[in-house]
């Protein structure tokens, strides 16, 4: 029998999707399912991007150009500069979504058994992403006791070797909301620039903040080391727009974007419609995004507080993006969350949340953990967590 390639058996499962199968038998039961597993928000798009799509007016989808549409680009380019973000129309190439943006970067910088430096827990894709370019993950541990803060930069430094090529960051961070300040943006820039090595920041979440004086330090307002910088941006969650799958490879390396531009074209093209929706969705006006932050950082208040209610779990306050880990009075998460959808429910209903050992990749770390997206309304929310907090007790007692 023809055999499975190495990096496909080693190609880890997603811990946010593989229960999917099980939450399905639970609708067919008639159970209603509470998904605190996948941040897909529940806000709605912007209409300018609705009508966008709707007013089409096109007599051939063709293929766009690989590095996608120059007008969207030009004004994707505007809108960082009106964030202080340094970025110009020619740094940025289009992708299908910011996971092929992060394939690209690392394709791009790695040789198989490179290694790419990541604080854990990390999103999970990121190993997904290691595997298929064949570079290995080295993890930075982070932990729940400290709220999940970067460690010491000496620290840092200890996992550098001659393999490794970059440092990986998401900022604020899935899973655990975590945001970076300047300071230690700035103090891993330094880090970078000792060794010679690639920054790259997963920014996706760069509006989602909720705390007064936090701010958002763009890597690419690192002036000094603009050639080891690499910004991976995405629509997904900045206009709920997760299905149009359209993201951005952003560098001022010359030389990084030529080769992007290799794999950009190997895959043609990102998709024409979604851009056009993505292009129009730049017009939204700042009141959307003024309503969207207040009613997130409504749900996480609303979620941590639920949260601190129930006796033995652990959860630290995101600063950003929608998030957080929370540490259960259990011993393994993904026995717990299997079984809440196969034999659990109330008055009905029950939650899916994401197991968390698979953000880590540290092994044995996150077995007590889930991942919980406070992507529903804060009725949805409430009622949730009393289901998460009577499924404990039941757990725990079988």
């Amino acid at each position: 029998m023809p055999t499975i390639s190495h990096k496909g058996r080693n190609m880890p499962e997603s811990p946010i999707r593989k229960l999917a199968p099980f939450a399905d038998l639970a609708k067919k039961k008639g159970h209603k399912v509470y998904h605190l597993n996948i941040g897909q928000p529940d806000i709605k798009t912007p209409d300018v991007a609705i009508e966008a799509v709707k007013n089409i007016d096109l007599s051939i989808i063709e293929y766009s150009p690989s590095a996608g549409y120059e007008s969207y680009r030009k004004k994707l380019a505007h809108f960082y500069q009106r964030q202080n973000v340094n970025v110009n129309p020619e740094d940025i190439i289009v992708t299908t979504g910011g996971s092929e943006a992060l394939l690209f970067a690392l394709a791009t910088i790695t040789d198989p058994g490179d290694e790419i430096i990541i604080p854990e827990p990390f999103y999970a894709n990121y190993h997904a992403f290691a595997s298929s370019t064949s570079a290995t993950v080295v993890p930075l541990v982070s932990t729940i006791e400290t709220a999940f803060a970067l460690p010491s930069i000496e620290e840092v430094e200890k996992l550098i070797t001659p393999r490794t090529k970059a440092i990986l960051i998401c900022n604020p961070g899935n899973p655990t909301g975590y945001l970076y300040s300047e300071s230690e943006i700035k103090q891993l820039a330094g880090l970078v620039k000792k060794h010679d090595l690639y920054l790259i920041a997963d920014e996706v979440y760069r509006e989602f903040l909720y705390d007064g004086d936090d701010v958002h330090f763009s890597v690419m307002n690192l002036e000094d080391i603009q050639q080891n910088v690499i910004m991976v941006d995405s629509v997904s969650k900045r206009y709920s727009m997760c299905g149009a799958r359209i993201g951005c490879l952003v560098t001022k390396n010359k030389q990084v974007l030529a080769t992007v531009m290799k794999f950009a074209q190997a895959r043609l093209s990102p998709p024409t419609i979604e851009q056009i929706a993505c292009e129009a969705a730049i017009d939204t006006p700042q009141s959307y995004f003024d309503e969207v932050i207040s009613e997130y950082k409504s749900r996480r208040d609303t979620l941590i507080s639920e949260l601190n209610k129930i006796e033995g779990v652990i959860v630290t306050k995101p600063k950003g993006a929608f998030y957080c880990i929370a540490q259960l009075p259990i011993d393994n998460s993904e026995d717990f969350a299997q079984w809440l959808l196969e034999s659990y429910d109330l008055n009905g209903e029950t939650v899916m949340v994401a197991p968390a050992a698979g953000f880590y990749s540290t092994p044995g770390m996150g077995l007590n953990q889930v991942r919980i997206a406070y992507v529903l309304n804060k009725k949805d929310l409430t009622t949730a967590v009393n289901i998460l907090k009577e499924a404990l007790t039941a757990y725990n007692k079988k």
